[in-house]
């Protein structure tokens, strides 16, 4: 799995443990370092569940993860068939209110905003989705062979 580029699934919740498998994989293959990986798995679970589950909302489709190094930044393209939904223009929540006060959900976007550089959204051609997540400075995150964390 980690040679591939890309990975295509039928969009059913039950799966969604073989696109966090891919991106460990992809990862791993990539020489990614741990935290940007966990903020990569987060990002990409939080978009994924939400085309699941509100982008096709029971209906049949399929979900397209691929994930590369594009020079110094890491990059995650998520493409599926579901009702066009562009994150991009989900206003942030209001994080001063009360927590009892806050409307239900909103909070999964935000989330993405704060764990990747850059978010973008484009309709496909044949219907559907491509979003894309990028991780900026990558090479700065790999970690050093020999390095250890307590090396100074």
């Amino acid at each position: 799995m980690e040679n591939s580029p890309s990975l295509q699934i039928t969009a059913r919740l039950e799966d969604l443990a073989l696109i966090r498998d891919y991106v460990r994989s992809r990862s791993t293959a990539l020489n990614i370092d741990s935290s940007t990986t966990y903020d990569l798995l987060l990002a990409v679970t939080e978009i994924v569940t939400n085309t699941l589950v509100h982008g096709y909302q029971k209906e049949a489709g399929y979900v397209e993860v691929e994930i590369s190094q594009e020079g110094d930044a890491l990059v995650a393209r998520l493409r599926d068939s579901a009702t066009s939904f562009d994150p991009t223009q989900v206003l942030p929540p209001d994080l001063s209110l009360p927590l009892e006060k806050r409307p239900l959900g909103g909070m999964g976007i935000y989330l993405v905003n704060q764990l990747v550089d850059s978010l973008s959204h484009r309709n496909l051609p044949q219907g559907g989705n491509e979003i894309t997540l990028v991780f900026n400075g990558i090479s700065a995150r790999i970690p050093q062979e020999g390095f250890n964390g307590n090396d100074r």
